[in-house]
């Protein structure tokens, strides 16, 4: 898997954009990383405990943390910072974010949840 070569957040806008060495680059929403994160929290210990994570609409990272030369931790401003997004990860993230974004729009219709419009 290709390593970033650059990681850019942008804090107004709530985006982390990502650039590879082969040129391509993924803008991916903080609100998108949060709902995804590796952490146990999140994903379970097996398939089937992932737990839906909802009212992310609004957050955004105050902190990226390097871990070693495979990862990064991302400290969310709701205090989630359990998740190491390796950069294998971060790159399937990016190539399936049309898939992985729709599932959980559909997750979060099938639980009865509603996203709120930010306003800019």
């Amino acid at each position: 898997m290709p390593v970033p070569t650059e990681l850019n957040l942008h804090r107004q806008s709530r985006v982390l954009e990502i650039a590879y060495e082969d040129g391509t680059r993924f803008t991916l929403p903080c609100e998108y990383l949060r709902v995804y994160s590796p952490s146990a929290e999140v994903q379970g210990h097996s398939p089937g405990e992932r737990v839906l994570q909802v009212g992310k609409e609004d957050v955004g990272i105050d902190k990226i943390e390097p871990v070693g030369n495979y990862a990064v931790c991302l400290h969310f401003d709701d205090e989630h910072n359990t998740g190491l997004y390796s950069w294998d990860y971060l790159y399937r993230l990016g190539t399936e974010y049309d898939s992985l974004w729709n599932t959980y729009l559909d997750e979060l219709k099938q639980a009865g949840h509603t996203r709120k419009t930010l306003q800019s």
